[in-house]
């Protein structure tokens, strides 16, 4: 694949990860291994353009309220701890687990689709409350101010780890896991939790990153591409979400993950 078919690949890539909280690598990744790039010269690096999606998106979120600072931070100290394992596993597994791990992890997130947004709990953690895990945003298609509050935090956290070592080891944002997480433990709002993801997976990449740069893996041909197009396409899908109802994203996500699941599966059975 040349690098400008790769480039104008990453542009709907980048809006699509943009919207649903998925990040772009989640979806370029089935597509560089179906295009027959090796599966870890494409995990390692797709993670690249995982840091310029984040960077590209959160901007836009962070402008209009949606994505809540204080939460990311705090998320990250986990996220990044288990990014830095993940990809040290990575460098020593063999190729074809990969496949089966990517489809397994992606499995776990139709969970979200479950979360509704939720009521406030009754009375706000006392951890969660010292730190100010709390927030609103003006959500614009049901022309209401939306107020939340993150519940469990210590069980949340613990829970990032676990999406930072999948997005370590699989070169994605793990967005998917991050968002329910997110919604499901921490109790936040769907556009919250899409957007905080989308701030987290930035800092999240980079500690894996920092793994790949010295293991040979990055492979800067289709690093350059896949980083302008996914950011061109995140800051697009940023400046966008909060026009799109709840609902439709949920659809949009759950359709996205079903095709990612069967082309890794198929990959990993046909490879074995």
């Amino acid at each position: 694949m040349d690098m400008a078919s790769l480039l104008l690949i990453s542009i709907p890539v980048g809006f699509v990860g943009s919207l649903t909280g998925l990040g772009g690598a989640s979806i370029l990744i089935p597509l560089l291994v179906f295009f027959g790039i090796p599966v870890k010269e494409a995990i390692a690096s797709a993670m690249v353009s995982v840091v310029a999606t984040s960077s590209g998106s959160a901007s836009a979120y962070v402008r209009e309220r949606l994505a809540n600072v204080k939460i990311a931070m705090y998320l990250e100290m986990f996220t990044c701890v288990g990014a830095i394992i993940g990809a040290s596993i990575t460098k020593w597994i063999s190729p074809i687990y990969l496949y089966f791990f990517f489809a397994a992890f992606l499995i776990t997130s139709f969970y979200r689709i479950r979360a509704r947004d939720m009521d406030l709990p009754p009375e706000q953690n006392r951890l969660s409350h010292w730190l100010e895990l709390n927030g609103s945003y003006f959500d614009e298609s049901t022309k209401q101010n939306i107020h939340y509050q993150a519940d469990h935090p210590l069980l949340g956290g613990l829970g990032m780890m676990v999406a930072g070592l999948a997005a370590g080891m699989l070169g994605i944002g793990a967005g998917a896991f991050k968002v329910t997480v997110q919604e499901n433990v921490l109790k936040l709002p769907p556009k919250v939790a899409s957007t905080t993801s989308n701030f987290i997976v930035g800092m999240t990449a980079l500690a894996g990153t920092s793994v790949y740069l010295f293991s040979g893996l990055l492979n800067i041909t289709l690093m350059a591409p896949m980083a302008i197009g996914t950011t061109i396409g995140a800051i697009a899908g940023g400046r966008v979400l909060n026009k799109f109802g709840s609902t439709f994203l949920r659809i949009l996500f759950f359709l996205i993950v079903v095709a990612l699941i069967v082309q890794m599966l198929y990959k990993g059975i046909t490879a074995w």
